[in-house]
């Protein structure tokens, strides 16, 4: 493991973009943000981890972030403005082995496109949970390419399962809400039950 990472938690339990302002957003989700954590091993994340409640056993709202050190969990970041996210929607049950999946790939360096991967965040709704992760340019449709394919291997996911990507820019124009295109994506991964 070549970077050092902060582990983030944004302890709001609501929607802080809506029907706000932007400069004011801005200022809310960053006094929001906390951390709870550095690490520049495995064996340090999983010291630290083991103390941790996982995902998917909180209940109401809540964001956990795991961005590499100096870049923030923020589209405006100059690590993130030009990027953008993987978006994988699950269902209840299955975000606490997904979310350790993708932060031991991450670690790893499994998705091999360099510094281009700039972190992850876990969401955690009443309903569904999402997770994604974040990549610095969303032009580079080789390593974007890259970044799906390893996801979907390391977390083990079915071929038809829905991946949306989006650009920062784009989430940028239209913070707090649901974009045309993102209600397409109302079914929830279910995992393929092959039991032998």
């Amino acid at each position: 493991m070549n970077n050092k990472f902060d582990a983030l938690k944004d302890n709001d339990s609501g929607d802080h973009y809506q029907n706000e302002k932007k400069q004011h957003t801005e200022r809310c989700y960053k006094q929001n943000i906390k951390q709870i954590g550095t690490f520049t091993s495995v064996e340090q994340f999983w010291r630290f981890y083991s103390h941790m409640v996982r995902p998917g056993d909180l209940t109401g709202h809540s964001d956990f972030h795991l961005f590499k050190e100096r870049i923030k969990p923020m589209w405006e970041d100059n690590a993130n403005k030009n990027g953008g996210k993987w978006i994988i929607r699950l269902q209840k049950g299955l975000t606490s082995r997904c979310w350790e999946n993708l932060i031991l790939a991450m670690l790893k360096e499994q998705f091999m496109v360099g510094e281009e991967i700039c972190g992850a965040v876990v969401s955690v709704h009443f309903q569904e949970d999402i997770i994604s992760i974040w990549n610095k340019t969303a032009s580079d449709q080789a390593n974007t390419a890259r970044i799906r394919d390893t996801l979907r291997r390391v977390l083990n996911l079915p071929p038809n399962t829905i991946m949306e990507y989006k650009t920062h820019t784009d989430s940028i124009k239209m913070p707090g809400r649901l974009g045309p295109q993102r209600l397409l994506f109302q079914n929830l991964w279910k995992p393929r039950l092959n039991v032998p």
